[in-house]
């Protein structure tokens, strides 16, 4: 996930144009999402994994009319925490929801973790990758970027645009090179599972598309901002769409579904095999462990300043604005939140989980615009169609979730109830007295 703040590429006058905030959406899309994800949705869809991605993509098309037209009315670094309070006032409804976003960050934060864990890992001998060795990655991934934020991390900062072209030529040299070794029987629409279990594996793997969303944070730094964020929503969600398709065709035309679940943490290295051998493999690997480190440096930079917009909001305790060694204390407890998930949940729980959250903050996006629409110029048809998608989404997730594994269900319970009873206990405290939902 790229973070905005560290965009090193705007002009003289300090305002950012096109390119560099579509790098933005594009960059905190193809961030370690694909890499975490592309494996899980292979297995869950099969021939059909290419529909999954194109479903989640148009889910994201959808919210991305919402805050564009939110953007633009609206144009604040606090970009989802505001649209949501200006929609709904500031009251227990919106902190909890406000909340969950947090939640969801550090959420994604362990899955970009994990996805670090399993391709480091496949640098090591066959006898060495062990659950240990698996999981001292996984640690090191969040701790190191911990301490270069402490420390400032302008070298690495700098370094983003680089890591974003890189991974992004890789991915799109390995998705033109892979359509020459594509075995089309393997992608038969004979072999499709139902439709309803290939909706279900794009809103599990939905998390893959909610960069985009960073775009706003920058709203109020882009030039000429009311024609470029329009512009930069929606080229960088269809890009990614369009890629995300092209390369689950290269993954499930190339690998056998053996192969795709033996190598589930790692399919895309794996699918590179086939076109270039062990170079390709490595590439991949190399391409993900760049990218997936770069976003869990941008996004625990990006999380601890929601933790303290929120805190400003008068959302979370004022503690959270304050600050420990020059940083957000927010900064320490998302990384510790983090850390332990990332090393005691599986991948699905994590997908599964940042996805429904993703989905729940994006239907109240949604829906904000939909209350906004006459004071901002917006469509309420559109608005009310991204509501009901993300809803239909989130619906067919828990619907496969309860036939799948029913237990992760209380997971998602958990995550909202640790929001509400976060703000709920929150607002107790200061108030003296619980506040209602209005």
């Amino acid at each position: 996930m790229a973070n905005p703040q560290q965009t090193s590429t705007g002009d003289s006058d300090g305002k950012i144009g096109l390119l560099a905030t579509l790098s933005i959406g594009i960059g905190g899309m193809v961030g370690g999402g694909i890499f975490a994800v592309l494996g899980l949705a292979s297995v869950l869809a099969g021939s059909a994994t290419w529909l999954s991605f194109i479903v989640a993509g148009i889910i994201a098309l959808l919210t991305a009319y919402s805050y564009t037209k939110l953007s633009v009315a609206y144009p604040d670094q606090g970009g989802t925490i505001i649209f949501i309070d200006k929609a709904f006032g500031r009251d227990l409804f919106t902190g909890t929801v406000n909340n969950l976003l947090w939640l969801s960050y550090i959420v994604t934060l362990s899955l970009y973790a994990v996805a670090f864990g399993n391709y480091a890992s496949t640098f090591l001998p066959t006898d060495q990758q062990t659950q240990l060795a698996l999981h001292i990655f996984i640690s090191l991934s969040i701790i190191l970027p911990t301490l270069l934020n402490m420390l400032g991390a302008e070298v690495l900062s700098k370094a983003e645009t680089y890591v974003v072209g890189f991974k992004l030529a890789i991915l799109v040299l390995v998705t033109v090179v892979g359509f020459g070794g594509i075995d089309g029987t393997k992608l038969a629409t004979s072999d499709w599972p139902p439709l309803l279990q290939i909706v279900s594996a794009g809103m599990i793997i939905f998390v893959a598309y909610e960069g985009f969303e960073l775009i706003a944070n920058t709203a109020s730094d882009v030039k000429d901002y009311k024609k470029t964020l329009p512009r930069a929503y929606y080229i960088s969600v269809i890009f990614v769409m369009i890629l995300y398709a092209l390369i689950a065709i290269v993954v499930v035309g190339s690998l056998d579904a053996n192969q795709i679940q033996q190598a589930q943490d790692f399919a895309l290295a794996e699918a590179a095999k086939p076109s270039f051998g062990q170079l390709g493999f490595t590439l991949v690997a190399i391409s993900a462990v760049l990218a997936t480190l770069s976003a869990i440096n941008s996004t625990l930079y990006g999380a601890a300043r929601l933790s303290y917009t929120i805190a400003s909001e008068g959302e979370l305790p004022d503690v959270l604005e304050k600050k420990i060694w020059q940083q957000p204390i927010g900064l320490f407890i998302t990384a510790g939140l983090a850390l332990l998930l990332a090393n005691t949940a599986d991948l699905t729980s994590i997908s599964t989980m940042a996805s429904a959250g993703f989905l729940i903050i994006f239907a109240m996006v949604n829906m904000a615009n939909w209350r906004k629409a006459n004071e901002i110029g917006s469509n309420r048809i559109i608005a009310a169609l991204g509501v009901v998608a993300c809803s239909a989404a989130l619906a067919a997730l828990i619907w496969y979730t309860l036939n799948d594994d029913p237990a992760q269900v209380l997971i998602l319970v958990g995550m909202l109830a640790a929001a509400f009873i976060l703000e709920g206990a929150y607002r107790w405290y200061r108030h003296g007295k619980p506040l209602k939902l209005s």
